[in-house]
């Protein structure tokens, strides 16, 4: 009797042993860290004027809620959104926020074409679409007819200029019909152009400078673009 006592002990402690490796197997394992809500702030710094990454979802859009920094957070050139997130440069530091969609989002149809001061052709199957210019990414202006424009099939580029391109639909209805935000900063108080297709008109919506931003004065716009100057920096709408 003794000894089949000990045989069930033995046979319990195997069992034992067995249920509690998988029990603390499961007690080491990391807990998945839960993702942000849409709406929630995501701090993305650039350290030592380098480049920086920062995960987040860019479905339907990006924000700048608040700079942090001293250095300028410019979209295009101190900030973008990329593949799996955005991207920070040039010492800009600031919190940015996912856009949630409002029912349907429209697509647009974009092409970015860059010149490295040489004319360059960007082919596209257009079949009568038209194309504007939706945003300029190159410190060098872009200009419609001087540096850049359309031929059967194709957008070409040159001067410098770099640019993301609309195109419209190709039954001629037009673009589609979208807000169209860009933010153009006078650096050391000089002029600068910031190219866009401007059909209408040019809103300034928020003024990021100390510098007054004074239509006439120290801001306006053109068929190609808003420009500034005097220190003047601000976020502009157009339509």
């Amino acid at each position: 009797m003794v000894g089949a006592g000990r045989r069930r002990e033995w046979t319990w402690r195997r069992l034992a042993a067995r249920v509690a490796v998988p029990v603390l197997a499961m007690a080491a394992m990391p807990v998945a860290a839960q993702a942000p809500p849409p709406d929630a702030l995501v701090r993305c710094e650039s350290r030592d004027m380098g480049r920086e990454h920062c995960a987040m979802d860019t479905r339907y859009g990006v924000e700048l809620v608040r700079q942090l920094s001293g250095n300028t957070c410019i979209r295009g050139s101190e900030w973008d959104v990329e593949r799996g997130g955005i991207w920070v440069a040039l010492g800009c530091r600031g919190e940015f926020r996912a856009l949630r969609p409002v029912g349907e989002v429209p697509m647009r149809r974009v092409v970015r074409c860059e010149s490295d001061g040489r004319q360059n052709s960007c082919p596209v199957m257009l079949r009568g679409a038209p194309v504007r210019l939706l945003r300029q990414l190159s410190v060098w202006p872009c200009k419609e007819g001087r540096s850049w424009g359309v031929r059967r099939n194709e957008i070409w580029v040159s001067r410098g200029c770099e640019g993301e391109f609309e195109l419209g639909a190709e039954d001629g209805s037009g673009f589609v019909e979208m807000p169209r935000a860009i933010t153009c900063e006078s650096k050391g108080k000089t002029r600068r152009m910031c190219g866009v297709t401007i059909d209408r008109a040019a809103h300034l919506q928020r003024q990021l400078s100390n510098s007054a931003c004074v239509e006439g004065s120290s801001w306006g716009w053109s068929r190609d673009g808003v420009w500034v100057d005097q220190g003047c920096r601000g976020e502009f709408v157009v339509d």
